[in-house]
């Protein structure tokens, strides 16, 4: 069932949501099921899971030389994702990304995970690297979302991206994209931002999940101008708690948006990480509730290094 569909046929009800990592190179998976056997008592209607493809590294030779090399942090998505479908019964939705990949690569991942039975993916361009002042596509590789959608439509439409027919089809992928209430970091504005939302729902995005945000103003502002330009798909608001005092600093350099003047008050006057973390409770709490009386029954938490704190805030909304 696709994550509309899931939506949909329970539009009255209150959906959440939430992303995992892949467990690091050569970790197990007790942490990672650990975090879904915490939050599984409060019936989630599907996890992410996260995709992390290879990266350039440099490592000091014995001629004290610099190499270059690419490794892969966290691998693992694809099987991750079919043993949390398997294990806990739970829809799963991986991200695919054009970042690190080839087209080739993601054609395979895309059999892969219709072996599976595994039909709903969320369409990412992903992270640039560390070293680059801009996004640079693997050879052979997407630059764009909107070039990774029509590969998956492609896909869907029984053909591989060669133009070779698929000769037996299976079903077909359901997919949402993301979106970026203060922008994404690389638009010149966000009415250009919300241009490409618009081509990414033209080509099939079904939904849209947003980058987190501390101040609801700005996540209203941005779907008010969204629906004026024509969005008409759902739109899900990411969550995530407010955990650290350093997150103060980091967050807003990390993922590029705003702590409102509000909490940033209240976060220093913290004077320990409990303290923080007990304040990133009750500002989400509160962000949630404002965002069911808003009309927004879906809610996504991103629960990296806040899987406690997501955990209390959602069981103080229920």
């Amino acid at each position: 069932m696709s994550i509309t569909n899931i939506f949909n046929k329970d539009s009255n009800k209150r959906h959440f949501s939430f992303e995992v990592l892949p467990p690091l190179k050569g970790n197990g998976t007790k942490a990672l099921f650990n975090t879904i056997d915490k939050l599984k008592e409060f019936n989630p209607s599907y996890i992410n899971i996260t995709t992390h493809h290879s990266e350039y590294v440099y490592k000091e030779r014995e001629d004290g030389l610099l190499e270059r090399s690419r490794i892969r942090r966290r691998p693992g998505t694809i099987a991750i994702a079919a043993a949390i479908q398997q294990r806990y019964g739970i829809p799963v939705v991986p991200h695919i990304i054009c970042s690190g990949a080839t087209i080739e690569d993601i054609e395979y991942e895309l059999i892969d995970l219709q072996f599976l039975g595994i039909s709903n993916v969320l369409l990412l361009r992903g992270d640039k690297a560390k070293e680059d002042s801009r996004f640079k596509p693997t050879k052979g590789g997407h630059e764009h979302t909107t070039d990774l959608i029509r590969q998956v439509v492609k896909f869907n439409d029984g053909f591989f991206a060669d133009g070779t027919p698929i000769k037996n089809r299976e079903e077909s992928f359901d997919f949402g994209v993301a979106c970026y209430p203060e922008k994404h970091e690389e638009a010149p504005n966000i009415e250009q931002d919300i241009k490409h939302l618009v081509e990414k729902q033209e080509l099939g995005a079904e939904y849209a999940v947003t980058q987190l945000f501390f101040d609801n103003h700005k996540f209203y502002d941005f779907v008010a101008m969204a629906r004026k330009a024509g969005v008409t798909i759902p739109i899900i608001p990411g969550i995530k708690p407010f955990a650290k005092m350093s997150q103060l600093t980091i967050v807003p350099k990390t993922f590029h948006c705003d702590i409102p003047q509000e909490l940033a008050s209240l976060a220093l006057r913290c004077k320990t990480d409990d303290e923080a973390k007990q304040l990133g409770i009750e500002w989400a709490t509160r962000q949630v509730k404002d965002l069911y009386e808003h009309g927004f029954n879906n809610v996504h938490f991103y629960t990296v290094s806040a899987v406690d704190s997501v955990h209390e805030v959602i069981k103080r909304l229920l």
